[in-house]
């Protein structure tokens, strides 16, 4: 079902909800084609749980045929056991994405915020409503992890296409770069 030039899937990695985003990022803004979530609630098991995201990754995969998937990193609670279960349902998609040989790029949420909002603070509602500023949403999903998942692949788009900033403080640097300025 590819539609576009270049697909970006964006997870947001979750044992109760997994939030997904779907854009078509070959043109100077991206396009959001889908979002939605994988709701894991009626798995009482955890390793159900995994396996089920495994194969909703690997449908999601096989739907939209992403060029690249952007993937949220579990953040640092204070909840050993939330983070172990989260790193694991991360650890699952990103096994589903290897298995369709899909390139994976990690982003800490700070960053993902950061991208969207312009604040690495920001509160899941508000990247949800720059988003739906942004995109042309009209309706909001019921689960902002929908827009987390959206969000991911939003900061991928943004940060494939930011320069190469590397600095270097040579003055054979400086000459080379700035030819004019020197007699």
């Amino acid at each position: 079902m590819k539609e576009a030039d270049n697909i970006i899937l964006g997870i947001d990695p979750g044992t109760t909800i997994m939030g997904y985003g779907v854009i078509d990022a070959s043109g100077k803004n991206p396009v959001m084609l889908s979002m939605g979530v994988v709701d894991l609630r009626k798995y009482k098991d955890h390793y159900q749980k995994l396996n089920y995201i495994h194969e909703r990754v690997r449908a999601l995969i096989e739907q939209y045929l992403p060029d690249e998937i952007a993937i949220e990193a579990p953040f640092f609670g204070k909840n050993v056991q939330s983070m172990l279960k989260l790193g694991r349902a991360q650890g699952v998609a990103i096994a589903a994405a290897l298995s369709h040989s899909v390139p994976i790029v990690e982003y800490a949420p700070r960053k993902i915020k950061q991208a969207i909002t312009g604040s690495g603070s920001a509160s899941k509602e508000q990247v949800a409503g720059m988003l739906a500023r942004t995109m042309n949403i009209d309706k909001l999903p019921n689960y902002l992890d929908a827009t987390d998942g959206l969000a991911a692949a939003v900061c991928h788009f943004y940060q494939r296409n930011v320069p190469n900033k590397a600095k270097s403080n040579s003055w054979a640097d400086y000459v080379k770069k700035n030819p004019g300025k020197i007699k």
